[in-house]
């Protein structure tokens, strides 16, 4: 019998799917059980679900093969959109590319920017799925750039100059995530220009992916690193996943105004095409800006009300956490729970958890944290009460 490929093997014998996640799909819909680890806003579905029922009339265009970077009407819709909430300027359709979900933008740009073995650099703490997104088929090596918790977790470009210096391989683009997944915060517009000026300097591209850009919960400003314009190593990465709740429909943008990126990225977009019903969906939802602001102003209501919950009762219960303005998470310090300062005992402490609570967290190790004993919490998965309550039962596992 046919065996499979090497890469078919690579594949079965070292999954990319984290320990974490395979815990929440086993206990997912079981009686108690409160998943806090999974980057989903559950939150919104009263008001989403109108919309998404409401009777609607898409043309055999929606059926029928289209642009298999996004339909030309969304594409359009997706550039108003980002001119009129978070970035202030406009984007031309032909610079804006739709695709199956952010992971698959991010494999499909990293895929047209890097050659296989080259290196990415990634601040950690950091989404624990980049990993996946960059290495499984794309071949690249992602370079942790660690940030230290005592400084707030701030990225400088001296520590980015000592990752490229000790990586020992060719470094092609950094990937910059604002507002931060999993510390909920915000870089400084001068910041982030300074990592735009620092990466043309390096001769590297720089991504941003600004996937939480609308779900800023506390009023504080939030600036695009495109607001100023996108020079041609510098490129925007979103979805609708996060900021509209809608992580099942798999749809995700890249936004660049280099034109060798977005042709050679839309040479791939066969292979991750948005559906033309949920785009006609989505180009529909973004016609009507009185019901997207209205959305989007109840959306960061209840971020911010979930956010105060989970930080009263983590406060409770003794636990330090990172305050946060954007996002679903908060960054949790368990380090002082700990039965030793190491990655095995940041694993016992949040099995405990997860058998003991029935409540599962991102162990910060998923995250590459620099260090053991952080996990991030997922405040906008389950509805406050719940949440508060997940909290009360870690409160008893750590006692």
């Amino acid at each position: 019998m046919a065996g499979t490929s090497a890469r078919g093997r690579r594949l079965t014998d070292s999954a990319p799917t984290a320990e974490y996640v395979a815990a929440h799909h086993d206990r997912a819909g079981s009686d108690g059980y409160i998943g806090l680890a999974v980057a989903e806003n559950k939150l919104m579905w009263d008001v989403l679900g109108p919309r998404l029922r409401a009777p609607r009339n898409p043309g055999p265009d929606a059926v029928g093969y289209d642009d298999m970077t996004g339909n030309r009407k969304l594409r359009e819709q997706i550039g108003d959109l980002l001119e009129r909430t978070w970035v202030g300027r406009p984007f031309a359709p032909e610079s804006i590319a739709v695709l199956a979900g952010a992971g698959s933008v991010l494999e499909i740009l990293f895929y047209v920017l890097a050659d296989p073995g080259d290196g990415v650099l990634v601040p950690t703490p950091s989404y624990a799925g980049f990993w996946a997104d960059l290495e499984t088929r794309d071949g690249l090596a992602i370079v942790p750039v660690p940030t230290d918790p005592g400084a707030g977790f701030r990225l400088t470009t001296d520590l980015l100059d000592r990752a490229i210096d000790d990586a020992g391989r060719p470094i092609a683009a950094v990937l910059l995530t604002n507002p931060s997944n999993p510390l909920g915060t915000i870089a400084a517009p001068d910041e982030v220009a300074g990592l735009v000026a620092w990466a043309a300097d390096r001769g590297i591209h720089i991504v941003l992916d600004e996937i939480y850009a609308l779900s800023v919960h506390d009023g504080s400003p939030f600036c695009s690193g495109a607001a100023g314009g996108l020079p041609p190593h510098a490129h925007l990465v979103w979805a609708f996943s996060k900021d509209f709740s809608m992580s099942g429909l798999r749809c995700g943008v890249l936004v660049t105004e280099n034109e060798e990126v977005i042709r050679a990225a839309g040479a791939l977009g066969y292979w991750a095409a948005v559906s033309g019903d949920t785009q006609h969906l989505l180009a529909d939802m973004l016609a009507d800006p009185v019901w997207v602001d209205g959305y989007l102003d109840a959306m960061r209501s209840r971020l911010g009300a979930s956010y105060r919950a989970v930080s009263g009762a983590l406060d409770q219960i003794g636990v330090a956490h990172t305050p946060a303005s954007a996002g679903f998470f908060v960054f949790a310090d368990f380090r002082e729970f700990l039965e030793a300062p190491t990655w095995e005992a940041e694993r016992r402490l949040w099995r405990e958890i997860l058998d003991g609570a029935d409540v599962n967290v991102t162990p910060g190790s998923a995250c590459r944290s620099p260090e053991p004993g952080f996990a991030r919490i997922c405040f906008a998965a389950e509805p406050p009460e719940r949440v508060a309550e997940a909290v009360q039962r870690i409160g008893r596992v750590l006692a």
